[in-house]
């Protein structure tokens, strides 16, 4: 050894993380990973254990006899906040001159990266904490990467189930989501009603002006229940120009008949399609869970359908109400008659 300086200066090279005292144990050159711990509070100068708090041995109090520790493995914590953990062995320096305390993170390393933003440059090159440094890293790279595609599956996921449900023409609701709707609300025993609409002339629009005229009148069709009906509501397409709409809680005859006059009113108004006119109105047959003790899918749509059959029979683009009382009345336990 030439000097102090020179080995502060190889300290600093292999040993970022150095504390050299003197033989009072009065610091005089620390690691520059050491005072990064401390930004703004120079440690040289003062006291070893003004710095430091000596965790174990708990038995030594003084600076004498952190000294007289030449060998001994030192847990310490530096005095402040954070209150970062810090393992040490000491090297007494030759005739007395000190010592060299060399000091690591241990296995608090990754708290100490995270609250002091280190990097593998701050750190020997031979540190095998730079290896720890490094797996964490590609740890966390791995771990972003299936997040992102545990993001992208579950999107994926999450549009092929929409595309099943959703009638691609109209953006409605198709028959299978409305299978699905159905049975929740009956296994529920949530009362609703079930209006079944039904376009009137919707083939003669097909036949006169081709399939893009009857697919436009479809989409405006669609657009009219969805501007007609609550955001609760649940307007499907079951097919051709059929479609059913589900108001859930709702059982009052008043409303539903209030709505599905607005619904035929809006219909039959002429629609402008290219420089065609196309023409359509719509019957509509609702029925209610609420008037089946027990009821069943399959029952309630078909007490809906009589409902529609008998709005057509009456002459189309008007409403008829399915009517237990009717049914009950004509002795037929198995079909009924709607009413307007």
């Amino acid at each position: 050894m030439k000097g102090a300086g020179d080995l502060a200066g190889l300290l600093e090279t292999l040993c970022p993380m150095f504390v050299l005292v003197d033989e009072d144990g009065r610091i005089t050159r620390v690691g520059p990973t050491l005072q990064k711990l401390r930004p703004g509070q120079p440690m040289a100068g003062k006291d070893f254990l003004e710095v430091f708090e000596l965790v174990r041995p708990r038995s030594v109090t003084t600076l004498s006899g952190v000294m007289s520790l030449a060998g001994a493995k030192l847990h310490l914590k530096l005095h402040g906040t954070p209150r970062t953990a810090l393992k040490g062995l000491i090297a007494p320096l030759p005739q007395g001159k000190g010592a060299v305390i060399n000091l690591s993170f241990g296995i608090s390393i990754l708290d100490a990266v995270r609250d002091y933003a280190l990097t593998s440059a701050d750190f020997s090159g031979t540190d095998l904490a730079i290896e720890l440094l490094y797996l964490v890293e590609a740890k966390s790279a791995a771990m972003e990467a299936s997040r992102s595609l545990n993001l992208r599956l579950q999107g994926a996921m999450l549009a092929a189930e929409e595309q099943a449900f959703t009638d691609m023409l109209t953006g409605l609701k198709n028959r299978r989501a409305l299978d699905v709707l159905l049975g929740h609300l009956v296994s529920g025993n949530v009362p609703f009603a079930l209006m079944h609409l039904d376009l009137d002339f919707f083939k003669s629009v097909n036949d006169q002006y081709g399939h893009a005229a009857g697919d436009f009148v479809l989409q405006q069709a669609a657009r009219i229940m969805i501007e007609e009906t609550r955001d609760d509501d649940t307007v499907a397409r079951i097919g051709g120009d059929e479609f059913v709409i589900i108001f859930k809680g709702m059982s009052d005859e008043v409303i539903l008949s209030s709505i599905a006059a607005r619904l035929i009113d809006r219909l039959q108004k002429p629609m402008q399609f290219e420089n065609n006119t196309c023409r359509v109105s719509g019957s509509i047959g609702t029925a209610l869970s609420t008037q089946f003790s027990s009821p069943k899918v399959a029952e309630i749509m078909n007490a809906a359908d009589l409902a529609l059959y008998e709005a057509k029979r009456k002459g189309r683009s008007r409403h008829c109400q399915y009517s237990t009382l009717d049914r009950l009345r004509h002795g037929d336990a198995t079909s009924g008659v709607a009413s307007d």
